[in-house]
């Protein structure tokens, strides 16, 4: 309903994490920068109108600094206020509270030990006072720090929503939410369409046009001094003209209840964006007695988190089969959508260079297609640039590693993955675990060694020594075609029949382009694998060891 969220339990993904590891003069330079930042976004969102971040994002920044400040006794300073500045001089007749925010097992015991329970969608907006006069609306107040706020009363009248004249001339105060209108939204897919930065935005502004006034909403969420039980207060409220206030509670006497609305909510349209369902008492103390903090009486229970902030660890360089070099974060491990995300890649070196990402930065993470982690965006820079060490982009390419050694090591270890691949020779039982766990130095060796040497090896058994031998003779039996893929050969390779290996490293630029279907771009590529030195001592590796198609037909040899 409103960034100011009060007192909360920190979420599971605070809770799971270890305290950096630095020194206090480090500390205190990334805890002011941190806090910094968040008062930054704070000024932003409640006195220009504008949200740079993302809801779940900013709570879990805070979330975070807090971490930091239980991690190490000598804190440079408190948290942020994060309604600095924002108060105004408007006293709200009621103060508006905050809500805690509970995790699954909590909202259990909370359900448990109450009665007269109803839920209503966590409308996602900015909170208002409105205050009637005999009917009359008299003045509308912002969230401000709960007790006093600014005055919208201007705007407040030019939204068709918020009724400047009630059926009845009574005296009230109402509390709720300015929204913003949406048209076939679902949570789940579509989470928070920056909507609440839209009213934020509307709201700081000195006039509405008529079509932005109706694209406002409002969802009424308590009358401090209404009638003493939820059904009669919701029943007024419809008569007044709130109708979303009753269409949009529900009583509940379960967890398992309260959990089928909240799931309802989220995966089904609403007018509204919504993070989360709001639990309440039917009953609670009179409107004098609240204050600007948590209720006992009210809690909210957000959804999952379609996006988590991530702290980079380590810039690592991952060098595939062909020597593509990708970037990938290791993250500190975060929960996003029931899953645990600890690494994400970046593409290319390119787009690493362009965002700069260095270990300790601060990273916005979600699920694209609901399984795989993709970077949204940088949401912060630490201030220590720590150096990383990139891979130069000439040392690797299509014909580089084809033997071990230190540089080597992730491209020839992808070489082999792909051998023993589906894609490549189809071995069964045979992947990267096995690959790494040999004593290779070339590309082909694991042909040389017999069962007697395979289980000589450290975790190689008899059985296991026994089923890799019998894969790697199946090796011996495959076709050329399929060596060559599982070797690596350019497209083509096999275009317009194809010729014994003494043949096809025969061929020259011309021979190739004469192959239907290959041009002057493949016929390089071709041309460069079949006469690589380390290719053909490949080719001669394999006819020694006796594998058909690397043999030399009888007859001249085609052109």
């Amino acid at each position: 309903m409103k960034r100011w969220i009060a007192p909360l339990l920190l979420p599971l993904i605070a809770q799971a994490e270890p305290c950096p590891d630095w020194p206090d003069s480090r500390a205190q330079v990334e805890f002011a920068a941190l806090s910094q930042q968040i008062a930054q976004w704070d000024d932003a969102y409640h006195n220009q109108g504008r949200s740079p971040i993302a809801d779940e994002l900013y709570d879990q920044a805070r979330e975070r600094l807090q971490r930091w400040q239980q991690c190490f006794a000598h804190a440079p300073q408190p948290l942020p206020e994060p309604l600095k500045g924002s108060t105004g001089l408007i006293a709200h007749p009621v103060p508006q509270t905050g809500l805690r925010k509970l995790n699954d097992a909590a909202i259990g015991e909370w359900i448990g030990s109450r009665d007269d329970l109803w839920i209503q969608p966590k409308v996602d907006g900015v909170a208002v006072t409105l205050v009637y006069r005999q009917g009359r609306l008299h003045q509308a107040i912002s969230r401000g720090d709960g007790r006093h706020g600014q005055d919208w009363s201007a705007r407040a009248r030019q939204l068709p929503a918020v009724p400047a004249r009630l059926p009845e001339p009574l005296d009230l105060v109402l509390q709720g939410e300015l929204y913003w209108r949406l048209e076939d939204h679902l949570q789940a897919r579509d989470g928070g369409a920056g909507a609440r930065g839209k009213v934020a935005g509307m709201m700081a502004r000195h006039e509405l046009s008529d079509p932005d006034g109706a694209a406002i909403g409002l969802f009424v969420w308590d009358w401090p001094d209404g009638p003493a039980s939820m059904d009669e207060r919701l029943s007024q409220l419809q008569a007044l003209g709130f109708a979303d206030s009753q269409h949009y509670s529900k009583p509940i006497r379960s967890v398992e209840e309260a959990r089928q609305w909240r799931q309802h909510w989220y995966r089904h349209r609403l007018p509204f964006a919504s993070d989360g369902v709001v639990l309440r008492q039917g009953t609670r103390p009179a409107g004098a007695r609240w204050q600007a903090e948590a209720p006992h009486w009210a809690v909210a229970w957000k959804y999952p988190a379609s996006q988590a902030l991530a702290v980079v660890q380590a810039v690592d360089f991952r060098i595939g089969r062909s020597g593509r070099i990708t970037p990938v974060l290791r993250l500190q491990p975060v929960d996003l959508d029931d899953r645990r995300i600890s690494r994400v890649a970046l593409g290319s070196v390119p787009t690493w260079k362009s965002l700069d990402v260095r270990p300790g930065d601060q990273v916005a993470i979600r699920l694209a297609g609901l399984t795989i982690p993709r970077l949204d965006s940088v949401i912060w820079r630490s201030p220590h640039r720590a150096p990383v060490e990139v891979p130069r982009s000439a040392d690797y390419h299509a014909l580089s590693c084809w033997r071990s050694s230190p540089s080597c090591q992730q491209q020839f270890q992808a070489r082999l993955a792909w051998l023993s691949s589906k894609q490549g020779l189809g071995l069964s039982g045979v992947g990267p675990g096995t690959w790494s766990s040999l004593p290779l130095q070339g590309l082909l060796d694991w042909l040389e060694l017999d069962q007697a040497q395979l289980q000589s090896l450290p975790g190689i058994g008899p059985r296991r020594a026994a089923q890799l031998q019998q894969a790697f003779a199946q090796a011996r039996d495959r076709p050329l075609r399929q060596w060559l893929r599982a070797l690596g050969a350019p497209p083509g390779f096999d275009a317009g029949g194809l010729d014994d290996w003494p043949s096809l490293i025969e061929r020259q630029r011309g021979d190739w382009l004469r192959r239907p279907g290959i041009g002057p771009k493949g016929a390089d590529r071709l041309l460069a694998f079949f006469s690589h030195p380390e290719v053909q001592r490949l080719g001669t590796q394999l006819q020694q060891a006796g594998v058909a198609g690397f043999q030399p037909k009888a007859g001249p040899p085609r052109s």
